[in-house]
């Protein structure tokens, strides 16, 4: 009976960390993938840009919430930390995508959208691996500057055509933004090899 009880207990406290509000909010974050994209997406309609942004700023701010929230109430789980990088990849890449689909961003810039991708793709992959290795990869000041700088990017090109009426060289704005994101990404990248070099090599 005991025993019973303890796993019962044990269930219920996992489930409660499951849906936690921090958990929540990257729930959401990732519910808003499609959303986003699908607005984006939108044939000529300039409110359908502006909605995509309102929900893509929606979820950048979640994602500080989410984390700060897991710490201040101490509700920090297995799955939230798994989740919480794939969400902001989910949205990043999906957001992307569909800009380069709908010819937001063409030409040269796409080259500085796929070294973004391919970073986030290494860097997913890096973690994955050195977590099997029981080495932690810290993120740097540099990589939260260059976070920072590539959501902004993304901001000003998701609204892209609609903006222009709003604020003339909003697309160039962004893609300008989304070069010293890539610049700033192919450093980051970089310092995450040496960085997990360095500590596999120590091992």
């Amino acid at each position: 009976m005991s025993l019973a009880v303890q796993m019962v207990s044990s269930t219920t406290r996992k489930f409660g960390r499951n849906w936690s509000l921090p958990n929540i909010l990257t729930y959401a974050r990732v519910a808003a993938v499609p959303l986003v994209a699908g607005f984006l997406s939108w044939p000529g309609e300039p409110w359908a840009r502006w909605t995509a942004l309102a929900i893509f700023i929606a979820a950048g701010i979640s994602d500080f919430f989410d984390g700060y929230l897991a710490r201040a109430w101490s509700q920090q789980s297995s799955l939230g930390r798994m989740l919480d990088p794939i969400a902001d990849k989910l949205l990043v890449s999906a957001v992307i995508l569909v800009l380069a689909a709908n010819q937001t961003i063409s030409g040269p810039t796409l080259w500085a959208a796929i070294v973004i991708l391919c970073r986030e793709i290494l860097v997913s992959g890096l973690r994955e691996y050195l977590a099997e290795l029981r080495v932690s990869l810290p993120v740097t000041a540099l990589a939260k500057w260059k976070t920072a700088v590539q959501f902004v990017a993304l901001g000003f090109l998701i609204v892209g055509p609609a903006g222009e009426a709003v604020l003339p060289g909003s697309v160039m704005t962004g893609i300008v933004l989304l070069w010293i994101a890539a610049i700033l990404t192919l450093y980051t990248g970089w310092d995450y090899m040496k960085a997990s070099y360095d500590n596999v090599g120590d091992d």
